[in-house]
């Protein structure tokens, strides 16, 4: 039987209120021993030590055995949220027997290893608690609800039909089987292996959606680019100046646009280098450019070569607008423009956002990928005949697997522990 743990759930600091957790089959009997009889399901109560002092008057929330977070008897007291009334009431848990304070993800690892959650539910969970946009809310919330084990169920019953249908051939393999299950198995291997490829396509979105999206803003010296980024962040991020060349590194600011997290980049100019220092910073910029997932040309109209092409959906514009231009242009002086240009880019991003899809991690492409590859595999083995049922069978098996590794079925003990690092000591 595991430990009764218990911990503060909420985070530490003043607050109107705190909330101390505990789980495990002692729940309520150590519950009991800080405010008496335990409400049916909650109330309010009035938390006391082992020498009957108050510490404060408390709602008490009592859930039963299989209908908690974490599906063991759990009971939480919400509390006043000073320093004081935490350090009392988790004191006094800690001086009762059989009671120990949870580990870092503790409550959620119990509530992988009693089903109330697969392992990409856990992996939303925690992109949920770090989510800072509405883009990253959302996308953390559907994996959170169970979506991507519902398409993994889905994914495991069609294909473990398609075994079911092979394997009943493998014992008749000499003989004259009336029916040809290979069209059916075949249907069934397509129509997974086709919706896998596009859940395998929308990782590296969903992906940028968790860690943000960078956008680089690049040109030659002198053109605006420092003055633009100041005026995207609404502060003085980066230092302006009239001699060419001020900027040597990349600046960063991170940025809400539209609840997309964005990573604006100002760069340094992009010319011939003057010296060692400036060739160093542009040497950086160009590299920091390439990998951006959006770039704004800022340009002075002379046609100058940055040593860089725009690509699709790149975004070419005049800077210093405020000094005259022709077509569309910037001035992050004046702010002409920029409201134009923010639109530009949240569309452009926007377009790239929508093709996320539900698996949202490398761990979750890497599974998606050696299911692919055994489902080709079967597709070439049933290629061959009959008598070559039983290899595909099994290659369909190692595809079940993978799904299987997806939402932790099998073969993740080596990633737990990196997953739930990630997570607070009350979660």
């Amino acid at each position: 039987m595991m430990d009764t743990i218990f911990a503060l759930a909420t985070a530490r600091g003043k607050a109107g209120v705190a909330i101390v957790r505990i789980s495990g089959a002692s729940a309520p009997s150590a519950a009991a021993a800080l405010c008496g009889k335990l409400p049916e399901v909650r109330g309010v109560r009035t938390l006391r030590n082992a020498d009957g002092a108050a510490l404060d008057e408390a709602l008490v929330l009592n859930f039963d055995e299989g209908k908690s977070f974490t599906g063991e008897p759990v009971v939480e007291f919400q509390v006043h949220g000073s320093l004081a009334v935490i350090d009392a009431v988790t004191g006094a848990l800690s001086k009762l027997e059989g009671l120990r304070m949870a580990e870092p993800g503790e409550f959620t690892r119990r509530a992988l290893e009693n089903d109330r959650l697969d392992l990409a539910q856990v992996e939303g969970l925690a992109d949920l608690i770090e989510a800072e946009t509405e883009v990253q809310r959302a996308q953390a919330y559907r994996v959170l609800s169970g979506e991507l084990g519902t398409k993994a169920e889905a994914w495991r019953k069609a294909l473990v039909r398609a075994v079911a249908l092979l394997e009943a051939t493998i014992d008749f393999v000499d003989e004259d089987v009336p029916v040809d299950v290979s069209p059916e198995v075949l249907e069934l291997i397509d129509g997974v292996l086709a919706s896998l490829e596009r859940e395998k396509a929308g990782v590296g979105i969903a992906e940028r959606i968790r860690e943000g999206f960078e956008v680089a803003i690049v040109g030659p010296p002198n053109v605006g680019k420092s003055t633009l980024l100041n005026a995207l962040a609404g502060r003085e991020a980066a230092i302006t100046s009239e001699v060419a060349g001020t900027t040597r590194d990349v600046i960063e600011v991170r940025m809400d646009l539209g609840g997309l997290p964005v990573t604006v980049l100002d760069t340094a100019g992009l010319r011939e280098a003057e010296d060692k220092i400036e060739e160093i910073g542009i040497r950086r910029a160009l590299e920091r450019a390439r990998g951006a997932d959006l770039r704004v040309f800022l340009t002075a109209g002379d046609g100058a070569d940055l040593g860089l092409d725009p690509v699709t959906d790149d975004i070419v514009v005049s800077g210093k607008a405020d000094l005259g231009v022709n077509g569309f242009g910037v001035s992050g002086l004046t702010g002409y423009g920029v409201g134009e240009l923010v639109g530009r880019i949240q569309k452009a991003l926007e377009n790239r956002a929508s093709n996320a899809g539900t698996a949202i991690r490398a761990r979750h492409a890497s599974a998606i990928s050696r299911a692919c590859d055994g489902l080709v595999a079967a597709r070439t083995q049933i290629s061959f005949g009959a008598e070559r049922s039983e290899l595909a069978a099994e290659e369909l098996w190692s595809a079940i697997r993978a799904l299987d590794s997806l939402v932790g079925r099998v073969d993740v003990e080596n990633v737990l522990d990196e997953i739930f690092a990630s997570f607070c000591l009350g979660k």
